[in-house]
């Protein structure tokens, strides 16, 4: 059984930065489908980024230029690196996980298509 653990969630002030942390257990990471996604307080879950099983990487636009995502193999566990946040970019913050090779852009949009595995989020909230 894959469990997925997020942390990192905070209150900060627009133009600050959070980094959040998805460790993994049960599987590696490395070679295997991730993606960031959120789900802001009244409204649709949206897909932040993605990495494919070839480690290719996919932002939604509104967030290209100021998050980072990446895996820690050491930590065993996927990253977003969130800089210059903005009050929209309040939300809680899940990561998802799937052992079937996809693309960035498929894992960015998991939360159509599928992950086998979901953590339960940290929050994530930004004022002005």
């Amino acid at each position: 059984q894959v469990e997925l653990v997020e942390s990192g969630g905070g209150s900060v002030q627009a133009g600050g930065s959070l980094k959040l942390s998805c460790v993994v257990s049960g599987s590696s990471v490395s070679g295997y489908s991730m993606g960031w996604y959120r789900q802001p307080p009244g409204k649709d879950r949206e897909g932040v980024a993605g990495i494919g099983s070839d480690g290719d990487i996919s932002y939604v636009d509104s967030v290209k230029g100021r998050f980072t995502i990446y895996k820690d193999n050491v930590k065993n566990s996927l990253e977003l690196q969130m800089n210059n946040l903005k009050p929209e970019d309040t939300a809680r913050y899940i990561c998802g996980f799937r052992r079937l090779r996809m693309t960035a852009y498929q894992a960015r949009r998991g939360h159509l298509i599928g992950m086998d595995y979901w953590g339960r989020g940290t929050l994530v909230t930004i004022s002005t």
